[in-house]
């Protein structure tokens, strides 16, 4: 029989704020990483939570998403799989990012060709499929997932 298919649920999001997005930097064997806010789903948690939580943690900002920007399932190289839900938040002007976790060792605001310019240090291609979809318009309402029955 074969195993069951159980991907890891992530979190993400892209913090957009005049022409820049807030990325965090952080160190994943041996290699610094920059990913936009993210993490893992913790048990009896929404989604929606799960993202406040993960953006609080890694940057400091207390926000609420505008939209849910877009759903990706993603196999990496390690043979890991993920379903990641990537949420959106608009802020009106940039506020300085104050990382909580120990595990982050900055977080940027960056404009989207720097962004571009350090594609060997993306966390996976989430990071710019993401700000992609974003500048291309995607997103849905928040209510598209229902977590009246945790």
């Amino acid at each position: 029989m074969n195993q069951r298919y159980r991907p890891n649920v992530t979190v993400a999001c892209v913090i957009h704020c005049q022409g820049h997005f807030l990325l965090v930097e952080e160190e994943i064997n041996g290699q610094r990483c920059v990913n936009q806010p993210a993490g893992h789903l913790e048990a009896n948690e929404s989604l929606l939570c799960a993202c406040q939580r993960e953006v609080r943690e890694e940057t400091g900002l207390m926000v609420m998403p505008d939209k849910l920007l877009g759903i990706y399932q993603f196999s990496a190289p390690d043979g890991l799989a993920f379903l990641r839900f990537t949420y959106l938040v608009e802020l009106p002007q940039m506020q300085a990012p104050t990382p909580q976790d120990s595990q982050i060792n900055a977080a940027h605001w960056l404009t989207i060709e720097q962004i571009r310019g350090i594609t060997a240090s993306h966390r996976s291609v989430l990071v710019m499929q993401s700000i992609n979809d974003y500048l291309a318009g995607k997103g849905t309402d928040l209510n598209l997932i229902n977590a009246d029955f945790l």
